[in-house]
């Protein structure tokens, strides 16, 4: 019988190349992407989630996130919504999404990380079996 995986992500871990200080901002990205950069890579580094061969999906994902933002400054400042606009954000929201379940940005994802903690049942559960 075959073990069908589809749809299942594999929990997260501490990578033992993981960086230990946080990269510089790269100056491509665009100011809410830079913000984004400066929000999110204390915490990656802190988990030791990130390596260097992960650090090109993470500027992906803070150009989805600025991109989205830089959307929501355009559409708030007034005039007609602009639906071409509306969807290219949903776009960009939605690829921020899975980047950021990628990395352990989203709760269900660190629970993820927690899962690999190690079980500490003393025994005194009565419901135990």
């Amino acid at each position: 019988m075959s073990v069908h995986s589809r749809g299942v992500k594999p929990s997260l871990f501490s990578d033992s190349d993981a960086l230990t200080k946080a990269p510089p901002v790269p100056k491509s990205l665009a100011p809410h992407a830079k913000a984004e950069w400066r929000r999110i890579m204390p915490q990656l580094v802190g988990r030791r989630i990130i390596t260097k061969a992960d650090l090109a999906g993470v500027e992906n994902y803070c150009t989805a996130v600025g991109a989205a933002r830089t959307i929501t400054d355009t559409l708030s400042a007034g005039g007609l919504p602009d639906l071409k606009l509306g969807g290219l954000q949903i776009r960009y929201m939605q690829t921020a999404r899975q980047l950021a379940a990628e990395y352990g940005l989203t709760p269900t994802s660190r629970a993820r990380i927690g899962t690999a903690l190690p079980d500490d049942d003393d025994g005194d559960n009565p419901l135990a079996v």
